[in-house]
């Protein structure tokens, strides 16, 4: 269930409609996914914390983070674990795939591969039932729980999905609360981007003009 240490073969940055997101990519397929930071620092920071967190990635920051530069996808890798590495057509089209998500198309990235080695069995299972939640639609936590045979365990599916590694390509924006409530939300912007992500994919309607 481990991974090595060499797992982790670059990170790169791409530009969506709700900012500049993260990703980190393996042989297998993508790693991590990070949500916009604010900025491309807090970015990079945030995804490295993921890759050190699942993969003991044992480089230091500033060779995670040097050596940004432009690359295929119109994304800019940084601190490739593999000299030279660039982004991949796999990984160029997921990013792409990802930025038109996130810019209203109906994609539901059901087919783009994750790389999950390392996390534990549960929270697998529930990444795999929130990743056939379709564009536009919701869940609850129990929800998903029931799906998962495991009524009751709505709290531990919301852990879970706190430590979600990929979202975007895991939709965790897309399961709510009971009664459709939005509680915490771990991604940067917290509450805010996951109502935005759902009104952008058209499961949540946009808040009315203010006159002011």
């Amino acid at each position: 269930m481990g991974s090595s240490r060499e797992s982790v073969r670059g990170v790169a940055l791409f530009d969506t409609a709700i900012g500049r997101c993260g990703v980190a990519w393996g042989e297998a397929g993508l790693i991590a996914v990070t949500l916009p930071a604010g900025t491309d620092a807090a970015t990079l920071a945030l995804l490295d914390h993921h890759l050190h967190d699942r993969r003991d990635d044992p480089r230091p920051p500033d060779a995670r983070r040097d050596r940004a530069r432009r690359a295929p996808g119109e994304a800019l890798v940084a601190g490739a674990s593999a000299p030279g590495a660039v982004l991949s057509a796999e990984v160029a089209r997921a990013t792409s795939r990802m930025a038109r998500l996130l810019d209203g198309a109906r994609d539901d990235l059901a087919d783009v591969r994750v790389d999950l080695s390392g996390v534990p069995a549960f929270h697998r299972r529930v990444y795999e039932v929130t990743r056939e939640i379709s564009p536009g639609a919701t869940l609850t936590y129990g929800e998903v729980a029931a799906r998962l045979g495991a009524p009751g365990a709505a709290q531990a599916v919301g852990r879970a999905l706190g430590r979600n590694p990929v979202p975007i390509v895991v939709p965790c924006h897309r399961v709510l609360a009971s009664g459709g409530a939005m509680h915490g939300f771990s991604a940067p912007g917290g509450i805010e981007t996951k109502r935005r992500m759902l009104v952008i994919e058209g499961a949540l309607a946009p808040a009315p003009p203010t006159l002011f």
